[in-house]
């Protein structure tokens, strides 16, 4: 999940700013964690501790409330009552990676990654996107090929993986929606050689950068073996103590 985060950091300046190119700076002087990165963290904690996912994401996002969270789920956060709101946006998607390292069999990552969704993105897109996230890092991290990853989501999930990087960069745009952001960000992962080579497809594609980024370097993670110690030295530099210690206790466990 440390792969999540640093996607998250690396793509937030480019969110609003969009580039198509892979050459740019790793950690720009204006980089940040956003809600990517302290909804992972929840969804991590969640399942350290036992604790229902609507608890933890709703505690976290209220300790750093300037994230960067959508309108609704702001709202959802601060309310009463706090229900599902039928949303097919990539928040579902961004925050799930542990699921797909924390759970050994395949359906049960597919059901639990349905339990992160649902709290707030409960409409099918939105599990959908949760779900084909969590099991691409299941798979990657279970040592199977690239093709054989691909085959098996196209399978599942209907998503057009046959496309590559450097046909998709051209005309896409910002797109907050997990249909429009979770096939590009696998095929980030799987059209790279590296870690650092997924995170630099995403951001380049110049869509919702820090997302698409988290989504994409969660799978990187799992299928390499880890991020960089340079890149992992930076960000324990940029999160907040607590957040860190979240992310490493859940590394130890579950990403050795």
């Amino acid at each position: 999940m440390i792969g999540a985060i640093a996607g998250d950091i690396i793509g937030s300046v480019y969110e609003h700013r969009p580039i198509k190119t892979k050459d740019f700076p790793l950690f720009g002087p204006r980089v940040r964690f956003t809600d990517d990165t302290v909804l992972t963290v929840a969804v991590a904690a969640a399942i350290l501790a036992g604790q229902p996912y609507v608890d933890a994401v709703r505690w976290f996002g209220r300790r750093y409330p300037d994230a960067g969270y959508g309108g609704s789920f702001f709202r959802w956060l601060h309310d009463d009552d706090p229900r599902p709101y039928g949303s097919w946006g990539n928040g579902a998607a961004m925050r799930v990676s542990p699921v797909g390292f924390a759970f050994a069999a395949e359906d049960e990552v597919r059901r639990q990654a349905r339990m992160t969704a649902a709290i707030t993105h409960n409409h099918p897109e939105g599990i959908k996107g949760a779900e084909a996230a969590a099991l691409t890092v299941f798979l990657a991290r279970s040592y199977w090929e690239k093709e054989d990853i691909r085959k098996r989501i196209t399978v599942l999930f209907g998503y057009d993986l046959d496309r590559r990087i450097d046909d998709i960069r051209p005309s896409y745009g910002f797109d907050i929606s997990c249909q429009g952001t979770v096939p590009e960000a696998i095929i980030a992962f799987l059209d790279s050689d590296s870690y650092e080579d997924t995170v630099r497809n995403a951001v380049s594609l110049g869509g919702d950068s820090d997302t698409l980024a988290c989504i994409a370097g969660s799978m990187a993670e799992a299928f390499y073996g880890g991020v960089p110690p340079v890149i992992r030295a930076r960000v324990e530099q940029l999160l907040p103590a607590e957040l860190w210690d979240v992310a490493t206790a859940f590394a130890s466990r579950y990403c050795t």
